[in-house]
């Protein structure tokens, strides 16, 4: 497998104190990583990490290594930064105007002005997160007339249209029913032809469903990381087998 991202003795946290430390792991390629432990642990602030949107909070601080395609995204410049490194959070958060106008936001930004070629971007992402067929007549109507489901979709698409060679998700659905996050897992499952993608998921049985990498965290460090099913049914640390059988 080869690594899109490799993290090196990453320490980030809040007004001093660490929230994470010393995390070191490799994030691979058309895969699906997903990372599960106790609220409070972490994972957030690891996944805000990645593209520096933690620095954008207050009092934050980050230091370590994490190599983008060969490149320290520490030294990077955060809006190309960003660009390759896409993040979604947790609640669903489009713009405050149209479906059109939400996707063709990045785009315009970049340097996109044919009209042609803005169609064709919204229909394309849209069509990949499943969401076209639904919206196509509606593509006025504003993002957060959507439903909760739909308007995850479309953050996903929205993030998809700065063309991110890897996609992070904060917990994508946690505030959706089970259909909807039905839809947002079969999502991911195409998705990873194209994209790498990390997710911080507080639900195990997803994690284990579509994910082929897992890293289990617990009190800002890495517990335990590797292959998913091995992890799920043969764990190596006392902390994991308890985590999983619900007896943390």
């Amino acid at each position: 497998m080869e690594p899109s991202l490799i993290i090196d003795q990453l320490t980030a946290g809040y007004e001093g104190k660490a929230a994470v430390q010393n995390i070191s792991l490799n994030i691979y390629k058309h895969k699906i990583t997903a990372i599960i432990g106790p609220s409070g642990c972490g994972k957030s602030t690891l996944l805000k990490s990645l593209n520096r949107m933690l620095e954008e909070e207050t009092n934050t601080f980050i230091s370590g290594n994490i190599l983008l395609e060969d490149q320290n995204v520490m030294m990077m410049d955060k809006e190309i930064l960003r660009r390759k490194i896409g993040l979604v959070f947790q609640t669903p958060s489009p713009f405050p105007f149209s479906i059109y106008k939400n996707m063709t936001y990045a785009p315009k930004y970049y340097g996109v002005k044919r009209k042609a070629d803005l169609d064709d971007i919204v229909k394309e992402k849209l069509k990949m997160t499943g969401l076209y067929d639904e919206v196509k007549e509606e593509l006025q109507k504003n993002a957060r007339h959507l439903s909760g489901g739909q308007q995850q979709r479309l953050c996903i698409a929205r993030a998809l249209t700065s063309n991110p060679r890897i996609l992070l998700l904060d917990e994508p659905c946690s505030s959706l029913d089970v259909n909807s996050s039905r839809h947002i897992e079969e999502l991911l499952m195409k998705l990873k032809r194209d994209y790498t993608i990390v997710i911080v998921t507080h639900n195990i049985a997803q994690a284990r469903r579509i994910s082929e990498l897992t890293a289990f965290m617990d009190h800002g460090e890495i517990v335990e990381y590797g292959d998913t099913k091995t992890l799920f049914e043969n764990p190596l640390k006392q902390e994991t087998v308890d985590f999983l059988n619900g007896e943390y």
